[in-house]
């Protein structure tokens, strides 16, 4: 009488608390890093350890506390530092020694793996953002379209459109999946006029899918294959994911991510490069808040940006270039206004092209077809036709004899 009851292991006594002290650390600890693998340690071992009954329950502690411990040996190196990785280890020593455990001996079975889903997604799926998605999502994903074509002229994802004096390197894009940037140069010595002139394109690391990958055009250089030569990501189970294609030698590069559901057009016509991309709008708005300048997104800044209706005095007269332009674009659009504006200021009518290119990369990227054509009044250079200027000359002369 009076005695405590000793028909309790030690081991037994202690088990609870540290069993609390696991789930704490698999259910709060949500601040360790994705490469120390501690907190799946601890569920192996609360699993492990859960349902136990009977007189062999403390062999199948000591097997758990084995399992557990050599768990955690495997992922030390990326746990270095992390306090619930040496929590879970001093805890093991404890409740070995309690348990009279020793280090070496058979080890708890690895927890059998769920029967396949058939009708869940594939690993190689992860790496194909729109069968992804819908699987997420239970809907298709939304896409945006961005552009940067002739002098040179922006589309923005938000359909805003920008003529820009931009000189030197521009980040088009700058987020989690991607970084565009745009070096534009004048298009002949002593021009004010300015051309893309070098494109480059890095699509990031993402586990899984791809290598980090470089893509570089320039003038006259539209390679079909990115820095390193390769034609797509690499060789990791999605590398197929990435893949470029040259659509028309030495002036049309494709390149398709299908992994963020994205697809970009790099067009060279006459002295200039285009490019034109259609991505996933969560791809799209994937950055931060530092990663603020981004042609695409928030256009031309304000000081950058010229008015088109400034192009009507040139090496090319206004007239000229509307009748170059209306041959490959019959629709006054801000893409016929550009071209105008592009071949007067220029003097080369290959700026029809670049227009051209430009809206027809739209004409397939864009998920709204209703939003192909923008019209924006009084932004483009306006015909001034002879009527018009005797209209001015006898007004002046009006004036002269009044004033007279």
């Amino acid at each position: 009488m009076g005695k405590p009851d000793c028909s309790k292991s030690p081991g037994q006594r202690e088990h609870p608390i540290f069993f609390l002290r696991a789930l704490f650390l698999l259910l709060f600890c949500r601040h360790v890093s994705s490469q120390c693998k501690i907190l799946r340690c601890n569920s192996e071992y609360v699993a492990a350890t859960l349902n136990l009954r009977g007189a062999d329950r403390s062999a199948g502690y000591c097997d758990a506390l084995r399992s557990y411990s050599r768990c955690t040996r495997r992922t030390a190196r990326t746990c270095r530092g992390d306090l619930a990785y040496h929590s879970a280890v001093h805890g093991i020593e404890d409740l070995m020694i309690h348990n009279n455990c020793s280090k070496e001996g058979p080890t708890s079975p690895p927890r059998p793996r769920p029967p396949p889903n058939h009708q869940g997604l594939e690993p190689l799926a992860m790496c194909d953002y729109e069968k992804s998605f819908v699987y997420k999502h239970g809907q298709a994903p939304s896409y945006q379209h961005c552009a940067a074509f002739g002098d040179p002229h922006i589309r923005t994802f938000h359909d805003d459109f920008h003529t820009c004096r931009v000189e030197g390197s521009w980040p088009l894009l700058d987020n989690e999946y991607l970084f565009v940037q745009a070096t534009s140069s004048p298009v002949a010595k002593g021009s004010n006029a300015t051309v893309t002139s070098k494109l480059t394109i890095i699509f990031k690391n993402m586990k899984e899918c791809i290598d980090q990958k470089v893509y570089q055009a320039e003038i006259d250089n539209l390679p079909a294959a990115f820095e390193d030569g390769s034609v797509n990501g690499g060789e990791r189970p999605g590398g197929s994911s990435l893949a470029i294609r040259e659509r028309s030698a030495g002036r049309h590069v494709e390149i398709r991510a299908e992994y963020i559901g994205t697809t970009i057009a790099v067009r060279q016509a006459g002295r200039q490069l285009s490019f034109s991309i259609r991505a996933a709008e969560e791809v799209a708005r994937a950055f931060t808040e530092e990663q603020d300048l981004q042609l695409c997104v928030t256009g031309c800044p304000r000081s950058q940006r010229i008015s088109r209706s400034e192009c009507c005095r040139g090496p090319v007269a206004a007239e000229v270039a509307r009748a170059l332009c209306k041959e490959m674009l019959p629709v006054e659009d801000v893409y016929f206004q550009s071209c105008v504006f592009d071949v007067v200021t220029s003097g080369d009518a290959n700026f029809t092209m670049a227009a051209h290119g430009a809206l027809e990369d739209a004409r397939v990227f864009l998920p709204n077809a209703e939003k192909l054509h923008i019209f924006q009044a009084g932004a483009g250079c306006l015909p001034v036709s002879s009527s018009f200027l005797l209209l001015i000359l006898t007004s002046g002369l009006w004036v002269v004899l009044l004033h007279f």
